[in-house]
């Protein structure tokens, strides 16, 4: 017993030494150990937990949401659809059958260069799209999920330009493919194929809209079928968000509910039950707080700008020119919703480049008081063509000028090169006078910027062993 009781006794001493030495003041300042609770602090806390995951949910969300509505207004099809529309119905090609103007406001910072393809797939089951020999005659078709993430190629460079048919195959889908049909499996059950044909300027567009005719997309149950006549199909409408002052929520609920959640998500994804954002119910925000709906739309006020800054912080500055050279967003969610704003449908680096300048050489904004000269020491090093194309800065849009031209590039009609091989390009509001005229590229009156496409770009362009040209005020 007297074993037992020293026993006791030496463990009690232990036991008190430890605590003592567990309640010894820290040697750094811990908030959460001295943090002390209260209605009020739990009322801000709630505000910004809502806000820091209402941000979170506006850059992840925002291509989710971007597709959802920019797809039903792409198989809206107007009675007297316009030449430069690429507008089709659901599970139907539409094509643009001329180049795009600064009238054309469907496509922000849409390029001059190509006729543009849009098809809009829900996919009950595998569609093929069957394609021509366009006889090396450049093309991309992109298939985009509905995250905005271009999971496939098929065109000139990925593919090559020989016929072929290639099977968008949606997500748990176990059948057999024809011979000589390539699948390209998908993640979600709709996509968007958005492709684009070259068109040199000048040239006749009448081989190109018969070569049009001939691509061709249909369910895998009617492939081989002769007199196929596509179903007239629709999305159902979104939700009504009118005066809704949260109604992007209401809208990425509606996505969530409707669209396969991707693997790499579903750790963010289960964060957003905390706003009332789940994939099983969309939003509902009848359980949040008064706080919590503030900081929401303290989050929707203040998204656009965080997913804004990946213009500058998802690209890298050369020469003054910020240049995305991704192979794939992963988890830059602000990137890929600034692509799927104002660069709807770009193609990543293996396909094209699009260096986008916004400043002079001393960085002050381009704006058309003022006139500009860009020069290239020698042609863009490219595979297919290259192009600069000058927009709006308020609208993103073509600029409107009098002699029609949008943009200066390698298949420009007339395009002086010297004979060291420089090209220089004389950018401003008032058109130059004597030769200058023949490369110039009309700037509008006030603010503008410059995207320069490189398409099928050589490996100087990716690694920046090629010099971008500046661009320079003119004095």
């Amino acid at each position: 017993m007297k074993a037992t009781r020293t026993m006791l006794s030496a463990l009690s001493v232990a036991v008190a030494l430890a605590a003592g030495q567990c309640l010894a003041a820290p040697s750094y300042a811990d908030p959460q150990v001295s943090l002390v609770m209260t209605p009020q602090k739990v009322a801000q806390a709630q505000e910004i937990d809502a806000y820091n995951l209402g941000v979170m949910a506006y850059t992840w969300g925002y291509p989710l949401v971007r597709l959802e509505r920019i797809l039903r207004e792409y198989i809206d099809v107007p009675a007297n659809k316009p030449p430069t529309s690429y507008r089709g119905p659901l599970n139907q090609i539409g094509w643009a059958t001329a180049l795009s103007t600064p009238a054309d406001k469907d496509m922000p910072t849409a390029n001059n260069d190509t006729l543009y393809m849009s098809a809009v797939v829900k996919l009950d089951e595998p569609y093929v799209l069957s394609v021509p020999d366009t006889a090396d005659r450049y093309y991309v078709i992109n298939v985009f999920d509905m995250y905005h993430d271009l999971e496939h190629y098929i065109g000139r460079r990925a593919t090559g330009t020989q016929a072929g048919r290639f099977a968008l195959v949606p997500p748990g889908w176990k059948g057999t493919l024809p011979e000589g049909v390539k699948a390209l499996p998908v993640s979600t059950d709709k996509v968007w194929l958005w492709g684009r044909v070259h068109i040199r300027q000048g040239e006749d567009l009448a081989p190109v809209l018969a070569l049009q005719k001939q691509f061709d997309l249909r369910p895998l149950s009617q492939l081989g079928k002769a007199g196929y006549v596509p179903a007239k199909q629709s999305l159902p409408a979104l939700p009504s968000i009118d005066g809704d002052e949260l109604g992007f929520f209401t809208h990425l609920g509606y996505a969530m509910q409707h669209n396969r959640m991707k693997t790499v998500d579903q750790a963010l994804v289960g964060q957003l039950a905390r706003i009332g954002l789940t994939p099983e119910h969309g939003f509902d925000r009848s359980k949040l707080t008064a706080e919590q709906l503030r900081g929401l739309k303290r989050a929707l006020a203040d998204g656009p700008l965080v997913a804004g800054k990946a213009t500058m912080t998802s690209t890298v500055l050369r020469n003054g020119w910020n240049v995305a050279l991704v192979k794939e967003f992963g988890y830059d969610y602000p990137g890929r919703s600034v692509m799927a704003g104002a660069y709807l449908g770009g193609n990543l680096a293996e396909e094209a480049v699009y260096p986008i300048r916004f400043t002079d050489e001393q960085g002050k904004p381009l704006n058309g008081e003022n006139p500009y000269r860009l020069t290239f020491a020698k042609a863009p090093p490219v595979g297919a063509f290259w192009s600069l194309t000058i927009y709006n800065a308020g609208d993103k849009m073509l600029v409107d000028n009098p002699i029609g031209r949008y943009k200066v590039g390698s298949d420009t009609p007339g395009l002086q090169v010297a004979a060291d091989g420089s090209i220089s390009i004389p950018i401003q509001h008032v058109q130059p006078a004597g030769a200058g005229k023949a490369n110039w590229l009309p700037a509008p009156k006030g603010d503008f910027y410059l995207l320069l496409r490189l398409y099928q770009p050589d490996a100087s362009i990716l690694d920046g062993g090629y010099a971008l040209p500046q661009v320079t005020r003119a004095r």
